[in-house]
């Protein structure tokens, strides 16, 4: 019986996902002691029968389904998985030698804990820039727990780099499929409601090799948008979307500046994004970093808040959520 059972869910990457099954038979933790749960999630590249050519040092276990998404497949590995305690890994994410040895070191000593592990832009090649921006946004993350400015918590639980015990998943109903975005972090409050701490090794390192269109960028920050609504709505965490709206309020003059004047006017927020993704390029071609850094700040935090607006019902109800969680704030502390 294995120890610990790695969790890998894939969707046509079959490169990619050469690269991460040879990173972990290159892992310092015994191979006996471990398996990998790979889930074809409506592959179509031949990544399964790859998979069922494959000779590996460790158990290697192939589960098929058809597309049903990540949030289906991370369930479906957990369950076919063998061992106590789980870990889960993405098709883009290469771990370091230590990785599992150094996510088991935290889970041996306590395992009411859920355990983060940094997801670090790879050293070999270069991003494109609206992804080193989100890299370098998880690195001052990192940076700012390890200096101890502040806690772990539910919000940095990305699936891409994450251990903790399958009981207290299955305890939590595991994954929502309804969702198809923010999957991983709706799951983390339901496991801080069981009272699971969250902590963040530095030392179990993935290298995280994203590839995203501009476009397909540009989704992301739109989707968790309106998820912070639903996730607040509809499952019981009150608190998620007063405490967004409230940062809103130490955002940069630039991002306040562009939610009010964009917010709920698709022609000219439209047009301010293709500006700015155009100061993103020139930064780059020219190697200025701030131009990409406060272009690529400003995109994200602007298609995030249209996203809570559109759950919200539009700008005015965005504005009045906002006011009500400053009042909220306000009165807390008076």
């Amino acid at each position: 019986m294995p120890e610990l059972s790695v969790v890998l869910p894939t969707f046509n990457r079959l490169s990619q996902l050469k690269r991460v099954l040879a990173a972990l038979e290159r892992q310092t933790f015994p191979a006996d002691r471990f398996e990998v749960v790979v889930v074809a999630d409506g592959c179509t590249d031949g990544t399964n029968e790859y998979l069922r050519s494959l000779r590996t040092p460790f158990e290697l276990v192939l589960s098929s389904q058809d597309n049903q998404g990540v949030a289906m497949a991370r369930n479906r590995g957990v369950a076919h998985a063998r061992a106590d305690l789980i870990l889960f890994l993405d098709d883009d994410v290469v771990p370091v030698p230590e990785w599992i040895a150094e996510h088991m070191q935290v889970l041996r000593q306590d395992d009411q804990v859920v355990v983060l592990g940094p997801m670090l832009p790879p050293p070999d090649v270069k991003l494109a820039p609206w992804v080193r921006w989100e890299e370098r946004m998880l690195e001052k993350q990192y940076q700012d727990m390890i200096e101890g400015r502040w806690q772990p918590t539910a919000r940095q639980f990305y699936t891409g780099n994450t251990s903790l015990a399958k009981r207290h998943i299955v305890a939590a109903g595991g994954f929502d499929p309804r969702f198809h975005r923010a999957e991983d972090v709706e799951l983390a409050y339901r496991l801080k409601d069981l009272g699971l701490r969250f902590v963040f090794n530095p030392k179990a390192v993935g290298y995280h090799y994203a590839e995203r269109s501009f476009e397909s960028w540009l989704k992301i920050p739109y989707a968790y948008g309106r998820y912070d609504v639903v996730i607040t709505r509809a499952k019981g965490q009150d608190w998620l979307l007063p405490t967004v709206l409230r940062e809103f309020r130490g955002r940069s003059p630039l991002i306040r500046a562009l939610t009010r004047l964009c917010l709920d006017r698709p022609r000219l927020s439209r047009v301010t994004i293709t500006l700015l993704k155009q100061a993103v390029l020139l930064g780059d071609r020219l190697g200025v970093e701030a131009l990409p850094r406060y272009a690529c700040s400003g995109i994200f935090n602007l298609r995030h808040y249209q996203g809570i607006a559109d759950e919200l019902g539009g700008a005015a109800a965005f504005w009045q959520e906002m006011e009500k969680a400053t009042n909220l704030r306000t009165t807390a502390n008076g």
